[in-house]
């Protein structure tokens, strides 16, 4: 599943709050498709965060984008405002 999806898919299946190894038992195999590199689970992401329950869907959402690796990440360091550091005050006369 996309990690968009797995908010809704948490709140489907899951029964909140959870502990850690209900939410394993539900989830933990679910492929996680990341858009930039290799594909993980719910339970390797998991595996990285100390949290042992969950009070809702929200909760383990947030818990999950916050372990998830660089694969998930855009393209790191980008910025689209441009390289301008400094602001030009001098008015010009047309």
């Amino acid at each position: 599943m996309r990690l968009t999806e797995a908010r809704a898919a948490f709140d489907r299946r899951i029964a909140f709050p959870a502990d850690r190894d209900a939410v394993l038992e539900a989830v933990g195999d679910e492929r996680l498709e990341a858009p930039n590199g290799d594909d993980t689970t719910v339970a390797a992401v998991l595996e990285r965060a100390d949290a042992t329950a969950f009070d809702s869907a929200d909760e383990l959402y947030d818990t999950l984008l916050g372990f998830v690796g660089d694969a998930f990440v855009g393209r790191k360091f980008y910025d689209d405002r441009g390289d301008q550091t400094a602001v030009d005050t001098e008015q010009q006369s047309f």
